[in-house]
């Protein structure tokens, strides 16, 4: 019973860290570079939720589908104002890590002014709360809504990517932005879109994490942002799908390694990323599934 409760609960855990991870995935595979400030945006997305709660008396879950379109507009003007310039720099990778580090910082450095150091919560039954009975057993409401707020996202995102025409030319820049421009694609406005869709989804999940991580401060972006890059190795770097097969898989490790090794179970799941790093780099979608 142990092990199906964990692998339940690691399933629904590991849902919602598909989608927290998903957003890294995108801006990595449309660009190449790795987003230092994907957790601060996280972290906004929490804040987010707090305050239209407080504020306006908006629900947590629909703060999170007023807070993607907010997000997408201001993505696009943010990578027109950082990218381009970016991209003609001779080590763009390289100066991308330390531009996007110093906008994490930036970012937490204002929300620490706005919202003060100490944590802010949301209290539990702003959503659904009453326990979950599965199996024979009791799983948190808040997993649940978690995973069911974030698999929607996730599959409308996904569409978007595999069966309309402006996610086809998405595709086609990730797999080579050069061939993509050759053809005809307008590669600035495709990459301003899902750069604005991957920002989306990072503060979609923040509005989620705050009931997961058991709250939200401006201290979170650096842990959220280790534990997004662990899953997207762990799953294929610039695969969208294959954060959502790394996350599930590092939710199960994470409460598979509670219920069998507490005190090593912050470990575990890192040790899984290290153990995929070694036996097969390219992650487990592998090359072959990548969005081509």
């Amino acid at each position: 019973m142990l092990v199906t409760y964990a692998i339940i609960a690691g399933l629904l855990l590991g849902i919602f860290y598909g989608m927290m991870s998903m957003g890294l995935n995108v801006v990595f595979g449309i660009q190449r570079i790795i987003n230092l400030a994907h957790g601060s945006m996280v972290m906004l997305g929490g804040f987010g939720a707090w305050e239209l709660y407080y504020a306006l008396h908006i629900n947590p879950i629909a703060a999170v589908f007023i807070m993607i379109p907010v997000t997408v507009v201001i993505g696009f003007p943010l990578y027109y104002l950082l990218i381009p310039r970016l991209k003609r720099s001779q080590d763009y990778e390289t100066l991308s890590l330390v531009l996007f580090f110093g906008l994490a910082e930036v970012i937490q450095a204002l929300a620490t002014i706005i919202f003060g150091n100490n944590q802010r919560n949301l209290p539990i039954t702003s959503i659904p709360s009453h326990p979950v009975h599965i199996l024979g057993q009791d799983y948190q409401a808040s997993w649940l809504v978690a995973a069911g707020v974030a698999l929607p996202i996730m599959a409308l995102f996904l569409y978007y990517l595999y069966w309309t025409s402006l996610g086809r030319q998405t595709r086609a820049v990730m797999a080579d932005e050069r061939e993509a421009a050759i053809v005809g694609i307008n590669t600035r406005r495709v990459s301003a879109l899902a750069f604005g869709i991957g920002l989306a989804l990072a503060v979609a999940s923040g509005g989620m994490a705050i009931f997961i991580l058991g709250g939200v401060s401006p201290a979170d972006g650096a842990s959220v942002t280790i534990t997004a890059f662990a899953i997207i190795v762990l799953g294929s770097l610039g695969n969208p799908i294959g954060a959502v097969i790394g996350g599930i898989l590092f939710g199960i490790a994470n409460q598979l390694a509670q219920v069998y090794a507490t005190s090593w179970s912050a470990m575990v799941p890192y040790v899984l990323v290290l153990a995929v790093m070694l036996l097969r780099p390219q992650g487990i979608l592998g090359k072959r599934s990548r969005v081509v």
